[in-house]
C-alpha cells in the first residue's frame, strides 16, 4: 500500500515583509507555502508561536487558506520578538512536518516608546553642504543585545565606531514626511563593545528639502532643515537598558560631501574627510551644536516593504577613449544606479562623472534629461588607489562620459555600474521561442526595477521621477506578478490616502484627462480600483472592497470606493500644449510639456 504523502511546509511570511524586523503590525499575517505532490490539498493548518512567554499552538484550523491568514494570539508588544511555525495536512493524511520558523521582531509600537528628539544642525552654511553628526558614549559590561531605530528629515547613513550598519539606501526614503516618516530598525549588537563608544550620521537633502520636479523643481517642499531621529536601545544581561538618543549633546561638522542631489549629482573632496569621526577619540570640540527640531513621534511608522539596496553590479561591455582626457563607458543596460571607480592620481585631480541613457554622434545626449545634472565629481586625496560610490544621489543610465581618468589599471575592472532599487522578492518570469519578445520582456523588468526605488515613478533619470498615480494603476497588475510590491505599495497608497485629508494628492493623473482653458479644471473619476491592504489573495471584488474599508480611513475609502464615487480637480495646460504625452522628446527641445502643470506647493504650515 502507497503510503500517503507528507507536505513539506516552507518558512511562513508575515505580511509582505522579506525581512520580519522592526516591524509596524502587531498582529502581522501570515502566509506559507507547501511542497506536495500533484492532486494534495491542504485541509487544515496549525500554528505554533514562541514568545517570551512560553510556546502556544493553535488547534487545527479546518481551512485550505494558506495566504494572510490571521495572527492567533494576542498582539504582539513593542520590540517583542518570537519564532512562528506551521504544519499542515490533508483530510485523509498524515500530518506534514514543522516548518523551518520565521523569526518576527516588533518595533516601536507606540509614539511613548521614542525618547529621542529630532536634531538638526545649527547651520550657517548659506550651501546647505550635507554635515555630519556624531555622540560619544560610553557601553557597561554584558550587552545581551542592541537595537537602533533611526530615520531623518533628509537622507542618512549611520555608523557605529568606524563601521557602517546596515546596506540600505536613501533612508529613509521617500512618503508624506508631515503625516508619515519611516524609521528602519537595525541590530547592532556586533557594533558596540564595552567601554568608549560613537556613533555617526551622514546627512543630505534627499527628497526632503532637494530639488525636485520640472521647470527648475523646487526645494525645501517637506522643510529647509535636516535632521536625525536616532534611538540606541542596548539590552544588558540583568535586564537593564541605556537609551543613547539624539539630544542637544550631539555635535554636528562638516564632511567631505560638498554638495549632493537626487537630480543633480554629488559633489566628493576626500581631502576633507576625517579619519575616526565616527569612532571613540575623534575631537569635535571645534564642531557645532545642534538644534532640537519637532517632529510628532505619532508620524512614525515601520516599513511595510523592503528598503531600497544595491541589488547587482554590471561592468562595461565597452569603454572608448575620447579626446579631452575623457572615456565614454557604455555598461550595455539601460539602469538606474551609481557608478563606482577605482582610481588614482594626485591630491586635487577631480574625476567628473556624467550620465545618460543614450547617445548622439558618439557623444552623451543628456538632452532628455532636460533639468537634471546627473554628474558626480571626486577629488582624490592622493597616495594610491581610491574607491567611491556616491551615497545620496541615484541617475538613470546606460553611458557614463568620465573625465579626468588616472585609473592605471583597467578601466574594465575599474569601473562598475551599481543597480539600485527597491529589493523586492522576484516572483514571475517570462520565455517563450522569440528572441525579441523575449528582449521585450526584460525591457519591462529593467523598467519595473528603476523606477521602483521606494515608491512607483514615471521615470527614473530626467527632472521629474515622480509618483504618478495613473502609470501605476495600469502597470501594477504587471508589478506584482514579476515582484513582490504589495509592501511598497501599501505605503504609497497610504500617503496618497493621507494627502485628500486636506487637498488632492501632489500627483492625481488616474482618469482621462480633458483640457480646457488655462488654469481651468478638469474631473476624473477613478476606472480601476487599487487597495492598500491587498496582497496575493484571490478575493473577488465584494470581498476586496469589504477588506480594504476595513483597513482605510474615512477619506481613503472615498478614495477608493470604486466608480463613480470621488472627484477631484487638475490644473491642466492650454489647448495646444502637447499635454501629458511627454515621455519622448519628439521636437528635440529639450523642454517637457508638463512644466506648466507642476503640482502647488503642500498648504501654508505643513
Amino acid at each position: 500500500m502507497t503510503p500517503e504523502p507528507i507536505p513539506t511546509v516552507a518558512a511562513p511570511t508575515a505580511e509582505h515583509h522579506r525581512e520580519p524586523f522592526g516591524i509596524g503590525e502587531s498582529t502581522p499575517r501570515l502566509s506559507w507555502k507547501t511542497t506536495a505532490p500533484a492532486g494534495w490539498t491542504q485541509h487544515a493548518y496549525q500554528i505554533e508561536v514562541t514568545r517570551a512567554q512560553g510556546t502556544y499552538r493553535t488547534d487545527w484550523v479546518t481551512s485550505p487558506d494558506s495566504v494572510l491568514v490571521p495572527w492567533p494570539l494576542g498582539p504582539l508588544t513593542s520590540r517583542e520578538a518570537c519564532a512562528v511555525r506551521v504544519r499542515v495536512r490533508a483530510a485523509d493524511g498524515p500530518a506534514g512536518d514543522w516548518s523551518p520558523p520565521l523569526r518576527i521582531e516588533a518595533g516601536l509600537l507606540a509614539p511613548g516608546d521614542w525618547t529621542a528628539r529630532a536634531v538638526s544642525p545649527r547651520e550657517t552654511d548659506s550651501e546647505r553642504r550635507p554635515p555630519l553628526l556624531r555622540k560619544e558614549f560610553t557601553a557597561a559590561t554584558d550587552i545581551e543585545r542592541a537595537r537602533l531605530y533611526v530615520t531623518a528629515h533628509g537622507l542618512y547613513e549611520i555608523e557605529i565606531n568606524g563601521r557602517r550598519v546596515g546596506d540600505h539606501a536613501l533612508a529613509p526614503g521617500w512618503t508624506s514626511y508631515h503625516h508619515r516618516l519611516r524609521y528602519q530598525t537595525h541590530d547592532v549588537t556586533e557594533h558596540l563593545r564595552t567601554g568608549a563608544n560613537a556613533i555617526g550620521a551622514w546627512l543630505a537633502d534627499g527628497w526632503y528639502r532637494g530639488r525636485l520636479g520640472f521647470g527648475g523643481g523646487h526645494a525645501d517642499l517637506y522643510g529647509d532643515r535636516v535632521a536625525l531621529l536616532a534611538q540606541l536601545e542596548i539590552v544588558h544581561r540583568d535586564g537593564t537598558v541605556t537609551v543613547i538618543g539624539t539630544d542637544p549633546s550631539w555635535r554636528a561638522g562638516r564632511g567631505p560631501i560638498l554638495s549632493a542631489g537626487l537630480l543633480d549629482g554629488e559633489t566628493y573632496d576626500a581631502r576633507e574627510e576625517l579619519p575616526g569621526w565616527s569612532s571613540p577619540g575623534f575631537d569635535d570640540g571645534h564642531w557645532s551644536p545642534v538644534d532640537v527640531v519637532p517632529r510628532d513621534p505619532a508620524t512614525l511608522v515601520a516599513p511595510t516593504g523592503p528598503p531600497v539596496r544595491c541589488t547587482e553590479e554590471i561592468t562595461p561591455v565597452l569603454v572608448t577613449a575620447l579626446d579631452d582626457d575623457r572615456l565614454l563607458v557604455d555598461f550595455g543596460q539601460n539602469l538606474v544606479g551609481r557608478v563606482r571607480v577605482t582610481v588614482s592620481g594626485p591630491a586635487g585631480h577631480t574625476l567628473v562623472i556624467r550620465h545618460a541613457e543614450v547617445l548622439q554622434d558618439g557623444e552623451l545626449c543628456v538632452r532628455p534629461l532636460r533639468g537634471a545634472a546627473s554628474t558626480d565629481r571626486y577629488t582624490l586625496r592622493g597616495g594610491g588607489p581610491e574607491t567611491w560610490e556616491p551615497r545620496f544621489t541615484l541617475h538613470g543610465f546606460r553611458y557614463a562620459e568620465i573625465t579626468g581618468w588616472r585609473g592605471g589599471g583597467f578601466p574594465g575592472r575599474d569601473i562598475v555600474a551599481r543597480v539600485y532599487h527597491t529589493d523586492m522578492a522576484r516572483t514571475g518570469w517570462f520565455a517563450c521561442s522569440n528572441d525579441q519578445v523575449n528582449r521585450l520582456h526584460q525591457n519591462v523588468v529593467w523598467s519595473l526595477r528603476g523606477n521602483f526605488v521606494d515608491l512607483p515613478t514615471d521615470c527614473p533619470q530626467r527632472d521629474e521621477r515622480l509618483g504618478w498615480t495613473g502609470d501605476i494603476q495600469i502597470f501594477a497588475p504587471t508589478a506584482a506578478f514579476l515582484y513582490d510590491c504589495h509592501g511598497m505599495l501599501t505605503s504609497w497608497l497610504r500617503d496618497v490616502a493621507v494627502e485628500q485629508h486636506e487637498a488632492l494628492p501632489w500627483l492625481i493623473w488616474l482618469g482621462t484627462m480633458m483640457p480646457s482653458r488655462k488654469t481651468r479644471s478638469t474631473w476624473w473619476r477613478p476606472r480601476h480600483t487599487m487597495t492598500s491592504g491587498g496582497g496575493c489573495e484571490q478575493d473577488d471584488e465584494r470581498e476586496a472592497r469589504a477588506r480594504v474599508a476595513r483597513k482605510l480611513s474615512d477619506v481613503e475609502r472615498d478614495m477608493a470606493g470604486g466608480v463613480g464615487t470621488s472627484a477631484v480637480v487638475v490644473e491642466v495646460p492650454a489647448p495646444g500644449h502637447r499635454g501629458v504625452v511627454d515621455e519622448l522628446d519628439l521636437e528635440g527641445t529639450g523642454h517637457g510639456p508638463q512644466q506648466q502643470c507642476w503640482p502647488r506647493r503642500p498648504p501654508a504650515g505643513r
